[in-house]
């Protein structure tokens, strides 16, 4: 019996997925021919390998992203806490806090500013809520010590596409500066939010078919025409992000494939004023996943830029750095201090927004 190649850097399989993870922009009514369109793989293959990628574990979800940063308030944490709590406290951000995302233990090759930070997540609460009154609850819970809340004032790159970025070399970059996103919230009617919170859930493996959405519109109430009307209203109101298959790049594979080894948390100082000039040269860098105009204060050098690289070679992921750092000094942008945080253990789940299930969490904690 013939199986189905399930591996990332399979030759057919790293044709769709460089296009799967990271560059179907937007809502799309058909996104699955999209990806056969732009990978020249037939739409029929295309969706085996994907659901065979998924099944095995390779890729860990499949769905619709949201720009949660025009749908909910968010930061960047950095917690300070006991040793000893540390691993427990991942465990709770990880498996009983819906409205944490990416929740990392990270470390320093050195002991410098803000070393002392080791669990690093990514905060959402729903428009009107507070970010501190949730990080205060959870510090509470995990007897954390010290939290910081570092909320983005300007996005320079955000996007995944670990198998496109393979091979980049360093210094690799966009022919202009990155323009920077706002993160302004967005008012969205009743029904937008019911096809919203409909659609940005996980595919199942039967949803991966030709057409994902006509069981979404049944979710949401409505026709599938409505849907997909709705839908592009909200592509409009930019509230959609992109259709995408997010790879499982933590843990190896069945057969000990890893899509990356290392992920680096990278930080530059750089002077106040010039925040949005020295994101959109960072940004612009291909290896970039992410790149945030962050706030981090003097328990990080006053670091004011922040971005994350990934690669399966240390060595590479600072020679990415080192690049970087050689065009900030080029174009004229001085650095006062820079530090990389290394990912170690991480779980990375998408962030809840629904108000609704807010107020349902906060409610079952205040009793407990």
């Amino acid at each position: 019996m013939q199986t189905v190649p399930v591996e990332h850097n399979d030759p057919i399989n790293a044709k769709i997925l460089a296009v799967s993870e990271d560059l179907v922009a937007g809502f799309q009514e058909k996104p699955f021919h999209v990806i056969a369109e732009a990978s020249g793989v037939d739409l029929d293959t295309v969706l085996e390998r994907i659901k065979a990628m998924q099944e095995a574990g390779v890729i860990r979800r499949v769905r619709q992203t949201l720009l949660a940063t025009k749908l909910a308030h968010g930061a960047l944490v950095a917690w300070r806490l006991p040793e000893e709590k540390l691993n427990a406290a991942f465990d709770f951000m990880a498996k009983e806090d819906p409205f944490s995302g990416h929740v990392v233990i990270r470390s320093t090759d050195t002991e410098v500013s803000g070393s002392g930070y080791r669990l690093w997540t990514t905060l959402k609460v729903p428009v009107g809520e507070s970010l501190d009154h949730h990080a205060t609850v959870l510090k509470n819970l995990v007897g954390a010590d010290e939290y910081l809340l570092m909320p983005a004032n300007g996005v320079f790159a955000l996007g995944v596409g670990h198998v496109r970025r393979k091979g980049l070399e360093p210094g690799a970059k966009l022919d202009e500066p990155a323009v920077m996103m706002t993160t302004v919230p967005a008012d969205l009617t009743d029904e937008e939010w019911k096809v919203l919170l409909s659609l940005k859930e996980e595919l199942t493996l039967d949803e991966i078919i030709a057409d994902p959405w006509t069981g979404r519109a049944e979710v949401a109430g409505v026709s599938r025409e409505r849907f997909c009307e709705v839908a592009r209203s909200l592509n409009e109101k930019q509230v959609i992000g992109r259709f995408s298959t997010f790879l499982e790049h933590v843990k190896p594979s069945s057969t000990g494939e890893r899509v990356t080894r290392f992920n680096g948390l990278f930080h530059w100082a750089v002077p106040k004023g010039r925040e949005q000039e020295a994101g959109s040269e960072v940004g612009r860098h291909h290896c970039m996943t992410h790149a945030y105009w962050r706030e981090g204060g003097p328990q990080f050098g006053n670091v004011n830029i922040m971005g994350v690289v990934h690669g399966t070679e240390k060595d590479k992921v600072l020679e990415h750095k080192a690049a970087i750092d050689r065009h900030l000094e080029s174009v004229g942008i001085p650095v006062s201090y820079t530090n990389v945080f290394w990912g170690g253990r991480s779980e990375i789940k998408p962030s809840e927004i629904s108000p609704k299930i807010y107020a349902e969490w906060h409610a079952k904690v205040a009793v407990q």
